[in-house]
């Protein structure tokens, strides 16, 4: 065969022919018009070398790693409504009409279940493990038969089968948890989670707005605290508690004399009648998951597979969390719970080996100060960095991996911490660094993608699209929803700038808060729009950036809502305080404050801590700034606040805040907006210090 005929012959299996065959010739030297190969004579090392050549080119251009297609021109990923540029959908969709439902025959929590069970059958479903020990799993089936046997125990003990009956559920993450939803939702009851950092005061107003009766709760310290609330007659409606774990004689005495019965789970589930007939459940409405829905290059769409494996360690009661799992069920996957202790996450992880993590960006900030933490030598932090660009260059043409050279060189290890098998990762709650961002996605070799949304529209309305894997925003619009900015003149964010409240729409979005018409009014206007307090801006590409929060409360990095009101208001009960603001920036996990100190106080207070000086001098001083910040801690702990509500560091200004100054409206409620550019300089150097030490 002459070289040309076997050149002809080759035919490629992914692509289309023709082009490949033109990025073959391409490789060749150009040679004038009238050469022909038929008339060189070669000897027969030169046609063996040349075959080589070819044979590995060839292989080259099959193997070599090939960008993700997008499912839409990045350039474009939004498209205005009815012409008005503040309000987008999302560029998948054909034309104004929003996705409601994904897949016709799973249109509830309850039937994205029974699709799972469908498609796996007796395949695994939740797992667990005891420490040392690799995981366990209980397949879809048993679930499935669980969760009908104690939704049968539910109703022996009085639980009626309508959405209006509501269960409360007081635990941690672990296959009870998923369990316990699945038999609410079999017959039609809605599950209602509490949570360690509500507090009492907020558990007590969900029992009593909810007129919850039966709390199932995993171990006997959360029942004691429910039954402390009932000793004090402040929850009338509650009589049963089921506990997960065994529990002393004490606990059910106790219960006894304030009239709550005290049962174990396999109590409620043995003797059910197990024939009972479930009841589709309509209450709980889900209408799309934000990870299914688009197209990743030749593969298809991008979906969760059935070999799936995610690992369930974010709080449930979280919206965030329960959405991630109904993804995995309702494509029969699996998921695998941490053991209840976060300090084993990482051994949790490397023995479960999950395709799918989804993170909060807490976790990745971790992830990223240890990688950089552990590069000591210069040489080394040199080759990182040089590796990280390299990784990074292929980013931006489209192509993710984890078998590039600098994958098994340099980030093998990286990668083996978390398994080794990570597909993608899913990281919402709070904004991330955009550095953080770029340098996982080429360090951890898999998909990292960024959504935003909040409970009151099922989590997530924005996802960042397959292919673009810049960072800073955070993606555009889902199917399911439109978003549109609307103007906040006070802050001077207007719409027609491309900035302002960031508002949603579509079959995502809550019907309203229960019971509390005014809340819901708050939240949903006339024409159906959710207003989510923060604010967004249209970058030039269709998707959606954060840049600053309308209401008061907001998000630490690990996901904690801040009331910083009230924490300010704890402040100012000690002694040396006369004003604080407090101030927390979502990219970090701590909080800092800028007091005022009382100057009617302040110079004896300091005196007797034998610290000398002028008001001025005092707040300059920083032994005394050492022990305002101890007072403050002290007064802190004493009023309840968690660690995360508590300021690590603080600035004292020596003047007061006020009218005339700006910082204190009519009413006098702090500006918290030009608090902030006003001591923009101050937060910024505490922050730069919290990092080093953090």
């Amino acid at each position: 065969m002459q070289f040309p005929e076997w050149l002809r012959s080759l035919r490629f299996s992914g692509g289309d022919s023709k082009s490949e065959m033109d990025n073959l010739k391409t490789l060749l030297p150009s040679l004038p018009s009238s050469f022909s190969l038929s008339s060189l004579s070669l000897s027969p090392s030169s046609i063996i070398g040349l075959g080589a050549l070819a044979s590995l080119t060839t292989y080259w251009l099959v193997t070599r790693p090939r960008p993700i297609q997008p499912p839409c021109d990045l350039q474009a990923q939004s498209i205005s409504v009815q012409g008005d540029q503040s309000c987008r959908r999302s560029a998948l969709l054909k034309d104004d009409n929003l996705l409601e439902f994904y897949y016709e025959d799973a249109k509830t929590v309850y039937d994205m279940f029974q699709r799972g069970l469908r498609i796996a059958g007796n395949g695994p479903c939740l797992g667990f493990r005891k420490p040392g020990e690799p995981y366990q799993w209980i397949s879809y089936t048993e679930v499935a038969e669980r969760a009908q046997v104690l939704g049968s125990g539910l109703l022996a003990k009085g639980c009626k089968p309508n959405p209006q009956q509501y269960v409360g559920i007081f635990a941690q993450n672990r296959p009870e948890w998923v369990i316990t939803e699945m038999a609410c939702y079999t017959f039609s009851m809605a599950l209602v989670p509490l949570y360690d950092t509500l507090g009492l005061e907020a558990m007590v107003h969900i029992l009593n707005l909810a007129e919850i009766s039966m709390v199932i709760c995993d171990k006997e310290d959360k029942a004691e605290s429910l039954l402390k609330i009932k000793e004090k007659g402040v929850t009338t409606t509650l009589s049963c508690l089921v506990l997960f774990n065994p529990f002393s004689a004490a606990l059910l005495e106790r219960g006894r004399k304030c009239g709550v019965e005290i049962l174990q789970l396999s109590q409620i589930m043995v003797g059910s009648n197990i024939n009972a007939t479930p009841m589709t459940q309509i209450f709980f409405f889900f209408r799309l998951l934000p990870i299914r829905g688009h197209r990743c290059g030749s593969s298809g769409y991008f979906v969760i597979r059935q070999e799936d494996v995610s690992i369930s360690y974010l709080p449930l009661a979280h919206m965030f969390e329960r959405m991630i799992q109904v993804s995995m069920f309702c494509h029969g996957a699996r998921v695998g719970f941490y053991q209840g202790d976060i300090s084993l996450l990482m051994d949790d992880i490397k023995t479960l080996k999950p395709t799918f993590f989804p993170v909060v960006p807490r976790l990745l900030n971790r992830i990223y100060d240890k990688i950089l933490g552990s590069v000591t030598s210069p040489l080394r932090r040199v080759i990182l960095h040089y590796a990280v660009r390299r990784k990074q260059a292929e980013l931006s043409s489209g192509v993710v991996r984890n078998n590039s050279l600098w994958d098994r060189l340099i980030f093998n290890k990286i990668q083996a911490s978390l398994g080794g098998n990570l597909r993608f990762i899913l990281t919402a709650s709070a904004p991330i660094s955009p550095t953080v961002l770029s340098f996982l996605r080429a360090t951890l070799g898999c998909l990292i993608f960024e959504g935003y949304g909040q409970t009151e529209c099922t989590a997530g309305c924005t996802f960042s699209m397959p292919g673009d894997w810049s960072a800073g925003h955070v993606g555009a619009p889902l199917p399911c929803a439109m978003v549109k900015l609307t103007d906040i003149p006070d802050m001077n964010y207007y719409a027609k700038n491309g900035e302002g409240e960031i508002c949603i729409r579509g079959h995502s979005v809550f019907r309203g808060y229960l019971k509390d018409e005014e809340r819901t009014g708050e939240a949903l206007d006339a024409d159906g729009w959710l207003h989510t307090g923060d604010v967004g801006q249209w970058l030039p590409n269709g998707t959606l950036r954060i840049v600053d929060r309308k209401k008061h409360i907001f998000k630490l990095s690990q996901g904690e809502y801040i009331a910083p009101e009230k924490i300010e208001n704890v402040y100012t009960r000690c002694v040396p305080v006369l004003q604080v603001f407090v101030h927390g920036d979502s990219l970090q996990s701590y909080l800092i404050g800028v007091v005022v100190p009382d100057p009617e106080v302040f110079v004896n207070w300091a005196k007797e801590r034998g610290v000398v000086g002028s008001y001025e001098e005092l707040c300059q001083n920083p032994d005394v700034k050492k022990a305002v910040l101890e007072d403050m801690t002290a007064v802190a702990k004493e009023a309840g606040l968690k660690s995360f509500e508590q300021v690590k560091d603080l600035y004292l200004h020596p003047e007061m805040f006020s009218v005339s100054n700006g910082l204190l409206t009519p009413t006098l409620k702090s500006k918290r907006v030009d608090l902030r550019r006003v001591f923009s300089e101050q937060i910024a150097q505490i922050m730069l210090f919290l990092v080093s030490i953090f």
